[in-house]
């Protein structure tokens, strides 16, 4: 039998499992433990994003210096793919990264420079952990820049060498990535799975961190993982967390929260749309004539609804967090008076975070 929901009852889902909700939780590895991952980006018009995600969960008490502890001290999360993930998460993608790369075209490359691949692996073992700038390039072919990378085969390669287990992040330096080989960094009673038990494992994890997500969507692939539910006003097929669907009637409150574009409560467009409401579109990369919101503007959760976009910027010159705008996406009516005054409380408390004080523009 299938379950039916409302989007109360969706919305309020997606919102618990992404720890949104009322219920603060305690530390960084809580977090990514339950999320899956905490996007890396040096875009930082208030603060990096995997510092703003933490800080969007966690609140007044996160510091920067717990994540990097969490992953350099106490190896309980590892960077891959461009994000921190719990390190229960690694035997789940060791099978799939045992089989990479995948496609011909990166096969083709890693074989024409198999001396260059042996070379970075040695230098590794002689003396890492090494920055990228400390590795020379020895390659036969180079590959040609992309637009998101270089054309330098020393990052191309150790990037590679990553995705099938061999290199790991070891820490950073800055926003400069340390390397050093896998086998010291990882840890080496991790459980083995093959491919199958994992990826159905992974499956489970990646909705344990949606709540409730579409079986077939390609932003959150959960295959037959949960339970099958349908949503209200939706024909599509959604899979839904159990645990998440035995406690939806459980009401713990609701709070503000501004999201980091790159937060992966945002990552499913379709399903945002479809249960929020809400058509996100990121408007870094648009012009400036053609911005609704604002550069870097960071969505408004008000319980379970997206209610705005917070324009803001860190001022480092003048110690101020400067509100250039906060825009409604709909007119707030007037029994939301007291969640207004706890979008201001957010506001005073992320200034307070970040050391600074709150400045409206005044036009």
């Amino acid at each position: 039998m299938t379950t039916r929901l409302t989007l109360d009852q969706a919305r309020r889902i997606a919102v618990r499992a992404q720890l949104l909700d009322a219920q603060r939780p305690g530390d960084v590895v809580e977090v990514a433990e339950q999320i899956g991952e905490i996007k890396i980006d040096p875009t930082a018009t208030i603060a990096p994003c995997e510092h703003t995600v933490l800080w969007s969960r966690i609140g007044w008490s996160y510091e920067a210096g717990q994540l990097r502890k969490a992953v350099e001290g106490d190896r309980l999360l590892f960077e891959l793919g461009g994000a921190f993930r719990p390190m229960s998460m690694l035997p789940l993608l060791l099978p799939e990264m045992s089989r990479w790369p995948r496609r011909e075209s990166s096969r083709q490359w890693l074989a024409a420079n198999d001396r260059f691949r042996s070379d970075v692996i040695a230098r590794l073992r002689a003396e890492g952990p090494l920055l990228t700038a400390r590795i020379p390039d020895t390659a036969q072919v180079v590959r040609a820049p992309d637009g998101w990378s270089g054309a330098n085969p020393v990052p191309h390669m150790l990037e590679f060498l990553t995705w099938q287990g061999i290199v790991a992040v070891a820490g950073r330096e800055g926003r400069q990535r340390v390397w050093d080989l896998a086998e010291r960094v990882y840890p080496s009673d991790l459980p083995v799975y093959d491919e199958d038990e994992a990826t159905h494992l992974r499956h489970e994890r990646k909705l344990q961190a949606a709540g409730i997500a579409k079986q077939s969507s390609p932003w959150t692939p959960v295959g037959d993982a949960g339970e099958p539910v349908m949503i209200e006003g939706s024909t599509r097929k959604y899979r839904v967390d159990p645990a998440a669907l035995a406690a939806v009637d459980e009401d713990d409150g609701g709070r503000v929260a501004f999201l980091n574009p790159y937060d992966v409560m945002l990552f499913d467009r379709p399903r945002l749309s479809e249960i929020f409401g809400f058509d996100y579109v990121l408007e870094q990369f648009k012009p400036k004539p053609q911005r609704g919101y604002g550069y870097f503007a960071h969505p408004i959760l008000m319980g379970d609804r997206f209610v705005g976009m917070l324009d803001a910027a860190l001022d480092k010159t003048r110690d101020v967090l400067r509100v250039n705008a906060v825009h409604e996406l709909a007119p707030f009516e007037p029994e939301e008076h007291e969640m207004v005054r706890a979008e201001l409380a957010e506001l005073a408390e992320l200034a307070e975070w970040l050391g600074v004080a709150v400045e409206y523009d005044q036009e």
